[in-house]
């Protein structure tokens, strides 16, 4: 069974909605490192924030300022049995499945390290951006005998390319977020003193009513979505999402304050 300790699960993934944005703070000092319990939290946070009409952007980061996550909780899964670690494992695929596939922009925010399982929360994420000299990011899996278990060999390959990512992997090394940033992984990197506040005011230009977070969703969905089926079937789907849209009131207030020359005034439906 586990070994979580805190008895508040919702300690362990603090819940705050600013501004239409659902900020998740993984909390588990001094590491942020990820139990069932805690996954289980995120888990129903990424729930909560779909669910709620007034969320338009999910932003995931760390507790404090030295890690975003060092992945799984490795004192948990040396006292576990094979069979907890497999459905761990699992529950853990299905939750970043969720936050990968829910219809609304998910940024990470990489305020420290993010290693291990924390870096594989983060590719779950849509954009990754991260704070200045904050840390380092990799997958060291190979260096406890395993492989990245939670997405990291699928995930990886998809956002550097095959070899590459065959490579970070089997060397197990850490890397710099600006070599993350050159190499795809990272969009962003502002300044340590004030990130926060920079990661949120990015994060705002993806809110109503200066976009349409509508839009912005189901750009995500035909993206995640379509990169995993045959090509034909994604232009289905890119299609049935264009239909959706075409039917929303943020489409029809588009068209026409494109028409009349005029600024867009988005609601986010």
């Amino acid at each position: 069974m586990s070994t979580q300790t805190t008895t508040n699960i919702e300690d362990l993934v603090l819940y705050k909605v600013v501004d239409g944005i659902a900020v998740l703070e993984l909390n588990d000092p001094p590491a942020n490192t990820y139990t069932y319990e805690m996954m289980t939290r995120l888990d129903q946070c990424i729930l909560q924030a779909r669910m709620d009409e007034n969320v338009h952007v999910i932003l995931l980061t760390g507790h404090g300022d030295k890690f975003f996550s060092a992945g799984a909780n490795i004192k948990m899964l040396a006292s576990v049995t094979p069979r907890f670690k497999y459905f761990f494992c699992l529950h853990a695929n299905e939750t970043l499945n969720r936050l990968e596939q829910t219809p609304k922009l998910v940024i990470a925010a990489l305020n420290g390290h993010c290693v291990g399982g924390g870096m594989e929360i983060a590719m779950a994420a849509d954009i990754r951006v991260a704070r200045a000299d904050a840390g380092k990011i990799g997958l060291p899996e190979v260096n406890l005998g395993v492989l990245p278990g939670t997405g990291g060999t699928q995930r990886l390959c998809r956002l550097v390319g095959k070899s590459q990512s065959i490579e970070l992997m089997a060397t197990g090394r850490t890397f710099s977020f600006e070599e993350a940033l050159e190499m795809g992984l990272i969009s962003h990197i502002f300044n340590q003193d004030n990130f926060m506040d920079e990661v949120m005011a990015y994060a705002r230009q993806f809110l109503p009513p200066n976009k349409a977070s509508f839009a912005v969703g189901r750009i995500k969905r035909s993206v995640q979505s379509g990169m995993e089926i045959p090509f034909e079937s994604a232009l289905c789907l890119e299609r049935e999402l264009q239909q959706q849209l075409f039917c929303s009131a943020d489409a029809a207030e588009g068209l026409q304050a494109y028409v009349n020359k005029k600024t867009a005034n988005f609601k986010g439906a």
